[in-house]
């Protein structure tokens, strides 16, 4: 009687077992390694598609697609030399009956007999759905999801790479910029699904005229950006031309009916200016506003005047100066208090950076920042940052510090691990650090820095949207981003007591913010009549000259650590 009230209880252990396996998704599997069966339970037929299971690893293993199975092979040939109990987890694809592809992740373990593995005990998970999600973000990553062409950020990699074969072997080449004409009016008179249809009709008689070489990228909602590797000089325009006819020849078949449409297209061979791809860029934009101002429907090439190539010279000065500032400790940070809107209490200071000039001279970030921008000097840049933010936290646990990124950082990974390695190190820093992202970059990839917020996050660092307004945050971008503070841009806080515009302004943007929890932020304050407006529209901190300037000194080493308000004073 007992050994059949055992036999009960393990078969109600077993079914109940099975039960919760199919009720999470799963299909569990025992395979027998000496006779090479496989017994299933779970959710077998929505796994094998009403088909019979496989009754052998054998027979599963044919049904895995060919690319995979070495690796799940290798991944399960390094468990059974592990001789251990620790899980093993693969990934793969497996081809049903009726030739359909599902990806499958593979959780494990193999039990042991005298140092040799008797079977495995596992569960397979259905995972097609997340591997078409990251597909997909892979896809948007490098392309333009409307054309197929390549995207602004890939194209500007491609750019580079050609700069860099022009620059070392001498080879030409140019870059064009080709804008569809009225787009807008297009779209006004025949409908979106029209203008959409232009766009794609223009990119795909482009890379018609294009060789084998060249490569064309989508860079804006009007806008293609082409290189033109091995392109001489005097064959730019030759290409250029190419491109025009073939765009105004025929009209676009699209679903409001043919539309006649022509591009406008500027230009800049390699190499007669030097810079960098986004310079190259800019130079080209250039050259494309010429063109349209032109009468459209033309190409023009970029031409330097004698005044650009003086801001050439001196911003070539400035970068020099810069990396050698960054080699000898002469990037530094400066201070200003970000108070409590009543009591003006210090609640933490902006670190912004400073160039001290080998003569002595303190340079403002406004002054190197954009040279540094253009020379690709930003990375190196935004980690100097970091690292002197986070060497003042450890060495003053009293104070709370925010620190500011660019774009490049918004998306770079080992900057990430270094906030994680000193957060571990140091755990204590991590709720005193507020990292500040302005809106405008945000926008340029949401998705992309929504991850780089929750990342953040995660290790409980703070983040801020800065510039909130400038960039016109939409109320399901704010929820995407999820950021803990949000900061007014000082365009509609200056002056804010005698504007009524920007106080509906400031009114609107508080109302968001406060639908998500948020604390504010308020800076470019100038005066107390500003100051009083803001408190009164329940802004949580103050930041401006009012409260104080940025200032190369520690100021929380000073007897008074709260700074008494006074009247602005000129420019920083």
């Amino acid at each position: 009687m007992d050994d059949q009230q055992s036999d009960h209880a393990r078969l109600r252990t077993a079914v109940a077992a099975a039960q919760a396996i199919a009720a999470a998704g799963d299909t569990a599997y025992d395979w027998d390694l000496r006779s090479d069966k496989i017994t299933w339970s779970g959710r077998i037929t929505a796994l094998f598609r009403g088909s019979e299971p496989p009754a052998t690893g054998a027979e599963f293993r044919a049904r895995i697609v060919p690319d995979d199975q070495a690796q799940r092979s290798k991944e399960l040939q390094a468990h059974f030399d592990a001789g251990d109990d620790q899980e093993f987890d693969c990934e793969y694809r497996l081809r049903s009956n009726e030739g359909q592809i599902v990806w499958l992740s593979d959780r494990g373990t193999a039990q042991f007999q005298e140092g040799r593995a008797m079977r495995v005990l596992g569960t397979l998970r259905v995972i097609t759905a997340r591997k078409e999600r990251e597909a997909r973000l892979e896809y948007l990553a490098s392309f333009d999801d409307l054309t197929g062409h390549y995207n602004k950020g890939r194209l500007k990699e491609a750019l580079q790479h050609g700069l860099a074969l022009a620059s070392r072997y001498r080879i030409p080449g140019a870059y064009l910029v080709v804008g569809i004409d009225k787009l807008t009016s297009i779209e006004q008179a025949f409908g979106p699904a029209a203008a959409d249809a232009v766009i794609v009709g223009v990119g795909q008689r482009i890379e018609a005229c294009l060789r084998a070489s060249d490569i064309i990228g989508r860079i804006g909602g009007d806008r293609f950006g082409i290189v033109l590797s091995g392109c001489p000089e005097g064959s730019i325009g030759i290409a250029a031309g190419k491109i025009l006819q073939a765009v105004r020849q025929t009209p676009i078949v699209t679903p409001g009916g043919p539309v006649h449409a022509t591009v406008s297209i500027g230009g800049v061979p390699f190499g007669e200016h030097g810079g960098t791809a986004a310079e190259m860029m800019g130079r080209a934009d250039v050259a494309l506003q010429d063109a349209k101002r032109s009468g459209r429907n033309c190409f023009v090439r970029f031409v330097e005047s004698e005044e650009q190539r003086e801001q050439r010279r001196r911003a070539a000065i400035l970068s020099e100066e810069v990396q050698s500032a960054l080699k000898t400790g002469r990037l530094i940070l400066a201070y200003q208090p970000v108070v409590d809107a009543r009591t003006h209490e210090v609640d933490h200071y902006e670190c912004l950076l400073r160039l001290r000039l080998e003569t002595g001279t303190i340079v403002a970030a406004g002054a190197f920042i954009p040279v540094v921008e253009r020379s690709g000097l930003m990375r190196l840049i935004d980690r100097r940052a970091l690292d002197l933010a986070l060497a003042e936290l450890i060495r003053y646990p009293q104070i709370s510090l925010a620190i500011n990124i660019s774009a490049v950082t918004a998306s770079d990974s080992s900057w990430l691990r270094q906030v994680s390695s000193s957060v571990k190190n140091h755990p204590s820093i991590a709720p005193r650090l507020l990292v500040e992202i302005t809106e405008t970059i945000a926008l340029e990839n949401i998705e992309e820095t929504a991850r780089f917020v929750s990342s953040l996050r995660d290790l409980g660092v703070r983040v801020a949207l800065d510039d909130f307004g400038a960039g016109f945050t939409s109320f399901r971008n704010l929820r995407a981003l999820a950021v803990d503070t949000v900061k007014i841009d000082g365009s509609f806080v200056k002056n804010l007591a005698d504007n009524v515009d920007n106080q509906v302004f400031v009114r609107t943007l508080m109302g968001l913010a406060e639908s998500f929890g948020l604390s504010t932020v308020a800076e470019c304050v100038e005066t107390a009549a500003d100051a009083a407006h803001l408190v009164e529209r329940g802004v949580s901190l103050l930041q401006g000259y009012f409260f104080g300037r940025p200032t190369i000194e520690r100021p929380w080493l000073a007897a008074e650590t709260t700074p008494e308000p006074r009247a602005a004073q000129s420019g920083d």
